[in-house]
């Protein structure tokens, strides 16, 4: 009893603040959406392609600017992506030259940015490349070109620049965009909006209340003020022991609340003088009571936040890894992708806005994205009209080399592993999906789009353990609920009493910590002197 007191006294001192503001920052999350670009804004304010006769294949222009990116990449550029390639790797490949750059195309899309027709391909070391459709020219987006983007997308007469920055607060997963030009609207709102100058994409349009959502949300919640301070590299660190902690001080707190609880109903007195509750100070009542109906909400939260940085590494990886893809994608570029050239006789509608080239082997596809989100395969010469659940199974056994497909399933709904949250769209979790199972010992599942090829998802045991440990428990993301309205009041309800639990543990924790720390001399010996008077 004396240890678990003396563990929730002094977590608590320690962490009671950092709990205040984790939950007061988590209704932030929850509530307001973030104002980084998706998928369907970016399409829905994307020119008409409406390609042109002289265009570059995929082939010339990776060609025509092989040598520039490879001098990108020395130079540290070239949009280095996050998430597993390390700078020695991506080294390596850079030394080695252009040629071998055209074999790693994960992605390739054929867009316009500003009235520039632009292949837009990333390579499979997350590098990002905006390569000139008529030139084949390695493109950077400066500040005058950023600009007319960013009024372009706007409609606004006249912009006024800010400046040119590697981060830009709210931005997530944007490492292969960077850096980026930020401009003010000088409208009553505040507004900002921020330009990839790698590859010319709107990333943020943000209001001034909409940035101050973003401080008082992830930016707090994720302890992003690390990365300001220059010491990002132990922000996981940070939030793990932050989380661990702040898990004992929740679970100290339970089970001390139920030791001391008797319950008195219908008024029945059960403790001293008469009390139905065991304190009668007000802020130990509210301490007490916030703790025992929302102690529960609250370790779990603090403990899934701990899991959620996958302490030790104990679960796999989100993602399937570089290598991995690829497999799955298999070697080398088809013939056609790579010889294709656009042409004013595709006679597209000028509701398209992309086209992108999918792959997987020695199959290619070519599809054209309209300004609503609808794809449709387009006619090319040597390229399929749809990628067939063949090649889909090939794709998937050459993912998992050595594993045998235990069965196959096309999904026409969403499933406990799969599925859009209440602020994603099908352009983002699109369906139907074709789910792959393994008879591996992992008993893998990946979720494949058969539209265009994509792996959507992987999941194994250990990934299947994560998203009930944190993400079931940390965001209620779980069958018709996620989606539901009740959902809104559930989690403001019970975000609340962790937000009251932690104010009321504030309170007590100064308190605790004033009458900790020994009084000033000068104090001190003024309370002896006034008691030396009242002797005399």
């Amino acid at each position: 009893m004396s240890i678990l007191l003396f563990l929730h006294r002094w977590v608590g001192v320690v962490l009671a603040l950092f709990m205040l503001v984790w939950f007061s920052t988590g209704l932030s999350i929850a509530f307001i959406g973030s104002p980084t670009i998706d998928r369907a804004q970016r399409l829905a304010h994307a020119p008409a392609l409406l390609p042109q006769d002289g265009w570059l294949s995929l082939g010339e222009a990776l060609t025509a600017s092989a040598p520039a990116r490879a001098q990108a990449v020395k130079a540290g550029g070239g949009g280095m992506g996050g998430g597993g390639m390390g700078g020695g790797a991506a080294r390596a490949r850079a030394d080695h030259g252009g040629a071998k750059s055209e074999r790693g195309v994960a992605d390739a899309r054929l867009l316009r940015i500003g009235e520039e027709p632009v292949w837009l391909v990333e390579d499979d070391a997350g590098r990002r490349f905006a390569l000139s459709a008529t030139t084949g020219a390695l493109l950077e987006f400066d500040r005058e070109a950023a600009e007319r983007i960013a009024r372009d997308w706007l409609g606004a007469p006249s912009l006024l620049y800010l400046d040119t920055v590697e981060a830009a607060v709210g931005l997530r997963n944007a490492e292969a965009l960077k850096p980026f030009h930020r401009f003010a609207v000088g409208d009553a709102a505040g507004t900002q909006i921020i330009v990839s100058a790698r590859s010319g994409e709107v990333a943020q349009v943000a209001t001034r209340v909409e940035r101050a959502f973003v401080y008082a949300g992830n930016w707090l919640h994720l302890f992003r003020w690390l990365d300001a301070l220059g010491a990002g590299d132990y922000r996981r660190d940070a939030l793990t022991y932050a989380g661990f902690f702040a898990a004992v001080g929740a679970f100290t707190g339970i089970v001390l609340g139920w030791i001391k609880w008797r319950p008195g109903f219908f008024g029945r007195p059960t403790y001293a003088r008469g009390r139905t509750q065991p304190y009668r100070e007000s802020w130990l009542k509210y301490h007490f009571w916030a703790g025992l109906i929302g102690g529960t909400f609250a370790f779990g939260w603090a403990a899934s936040g701990f899991l959620s940085t996958n302490p030790g590494q104990i679960f796999s990886q989100a993602t399937a890894s570089r290598e991995e893809l690829g497999r799955y994608r298999g070697a080398g570029l088809p013939q056609t992708l790579r010889e294709w050239r656009p042409s004013a006789t595709l006679g597209l509608s000028a509701d398209v806005v992309e086209l992108s080239w999918s792959r997987l082997g020695e199959e290619a596809l070519l599809i054209a994205q309209s300004r609503d989100g609808a794809r449709r395969a387009v006619s090319a010469p040597g390229a399929v009209a749809s990628l067939g659940e063949p090649a889909l199974l090939a794709a998937a056994e050459r993912l998992k080399e050595g594993a045998a497909i235990a069965g196959a399933e096309t999904l026409a709904d969403y499933d406990s592993y799969y599925f859009a949250n209440h602020r994603q769209t099908a352009l983002d979790k699109p369906l139907p999906v074709l789910r792959v199972d393994f008879a591996d010992a992992e008993r893998t599942s990946l979720y494949i789009d058969p539209a265009d090829g994509r792996l959507l998802a992987k999941f194994d045991t250990s990934r299947r353990a994560y998203r009930w440990l944190y993400s079931a428990v940390h965001h209620w993301d779980f069958g018709w609920f996620r989606n539901h309205w009740l959902w809104w009041g559930w989690m403001g309800v019970w975000i609340s009493f962790g937000v009251a639990l932690s104010a009321s543990a504030v309170v007590l924790a100064w308190r605790r910590l004033r009458r900790s720390l020994p009084a000033p001399q000068a104090a001190s010996g003024e309370k002896r002197e006034s008691r030396a008077a009242q002797t005399a």
